[in-house]
């Protein structure tokens, strides 16, 4: 197994800068993708988040097989930084009853169990709202809390192929294809964490929280875009298209002789730019076949193959060089060595090291929010299951070790190694 990069130890946050989320409580029930990157993001910018997992094994992600360090998953790692980690068994009483003067407490409960879960331990939004008015109870699931798709379990790459965004994926001969990084769960990630903030804006506004919900299949029906709402407007199915979108003859992937490129021509301005200044080919320009967006979309294969055999001509560098120099909107086609390791990346310092108690030091991608006043904490490595047990009972709701020795005794926290 190769090592992975050299990374640098991250520069510290100012002293005394405030953050945006200083004070709020979040109690979090969620695992695998999409909840914990929600919950990941409030905790970055200093919400107190306590993630709470099942003492047998804990979140799925701990165990997925990606890569591990220090007996922690690269998954789990990069979806649950700066949380504090609790492990209760729900099939004890003294461990539900935790759980809910937690949720009494909290300003935010995140949840993406199955359905039915949360109300089966009466720890669903109508079970607990009346102790905790002002409680925001986001629920994440694959098909919503209602109707009858309620029950039903799914996951990402489920419902990429069912809400048609994955039909847009893939080249016009091929099948259709997933993406490769999860990214209906990202967004919907992504999209949970807008609705609590709106929630917490509008709780201020009310007086009062409220549930909100996210679902996969919802976000995977906004991620068609475009190419959705055109559908509605023409009634016409649309296909795919490769690396080039709607067969865009000057989008796409193209080979110089040493290396792939993507370029990004998409309107009449920068294509006149690129066929006089980059390809010396100002004939492209004035041949009608080629003249407007429309008929070089007609006859694209024919463009298409000009291009690339120009391209094929020179090298990466000097194709790249005469580019960026006319202002093309163009890249390296990297892989991911390349990507993080390309000055892009680096000059941004989006990756670096920090403490972890297992490995010493475990790999850090930077939150990509930036804010000038209450910028992101200092982040913290994701716990190790149970870690933060006893120090969230004490701190939190105010045990003292007696306490928490009995509730350990009664087995609320399953076996024995799940407290710090």
């Amino acid at each position: 197994m190769t090592a992975g990069p050299q990374l640098p130890e991250r520069t510290p946050r100012a002293k005394g800068e405030p953050t945006a989320l200083d004070g709020l409580l979040v109690v979090d029930f969620t695992r695998v993708v999409a909840g914990p990157a929600c919950t990941q993001t409030l905790a970055d910018f200093g919400a107190e988040v306590i993630k709470i997992e099942n003492p047998d094994g804990g979140d799925d992600t701990r165990h997925y097989e990606h890569a591990e360090i220090g007996g922690e998953s690269a998954a789990f790692i990069s979806l649950n930084r700066n949380k504090r980690g609790i492990a209760l068994d729900f099939t004890n009483p003294a461990a539900l009853e935790l759980a809910r003067q937690l949720i009494a407490k909290a300003d935010v409960v995140v949840e993406n169990f199955s359905g039915g879960v949360m109300k089966k331990y009466g720890l669903d939004y109508a079970s607990v709202a009346p102790t905790n008015p002002r409680l925001i109870y986001c629920s994440i699931s694959a098909y919503g809390r209602k109707g009858e798709f309620a029950l039903r379990p799914g996951f990402d790459p489920i419902t990429q192929a069912e809400s048609g965004f994955m039909s847009l994926n893939g080249f016009p001969d091929g099948e259709p294809v997933r993406t490769g990084s999860p990214i209906v769960d990202m967004a919907t990630g992504m999209s949970a964490c807008n609705a609590i903030l709106l929630a917490l804006i509008a709780r201020d506004r009310l007086g009062r929280g409220q549930q909100v919900e996210v679902a996969l299949i919802d976000t995977a029906v906004a991620l068609t875009g475009f190419y959705g709402m055109a559908y509605l407007i023409s009634g016409e199915n649309p296909g795919r298209f490769g690396n080039s979108p709607n067969g865009s003859p000057t989008v796409g992937v193209y080979q110089a002789s040493d290396g792939p490129l993507y370029m990004a021509c998409a309107n009449d301005r920068l294509y006149r730019r690129l066929v006089t200044d980059v390809l010396d080919r100002p004939d492209l320009v004035t041949d009608p076949e080629f003249a407007h967006r429309k008929n070089r979309t007609a006859n694209r294969e024919k463009l298409r193959g000009i291009i690339a055999g120009i391209f094929a001509s020179d090298t990466l560098e000097h194709w790249m060089a005469k580019m960026k120099k006319a202002n093309i909107p163009v890249g390296y086609l990297r892989t991911v060595e390349q990507g993080f390791n390309s000055p892009e990346v680096r000059g941004r310092d989006r990756l670096s090291q920090i403490p972890h108690p297992t490995a010493g030091s475990v790999p850090n991608i930077e939150t990509p929010l930036h804010m000038s006043l209450t910028p992101s904490i200092d982040p913290v490595a994701a716990p190790l299951l149970g870690e933060h047990t006893r120090e969230v009972l004490r701190n939190t709701l105010g045990y003292d070790d007696r306490s928490i020795a009995a509730l350990a005794e009664a087995g609320a926290f399953g076996k024995a190694g799940n407290t710090d």
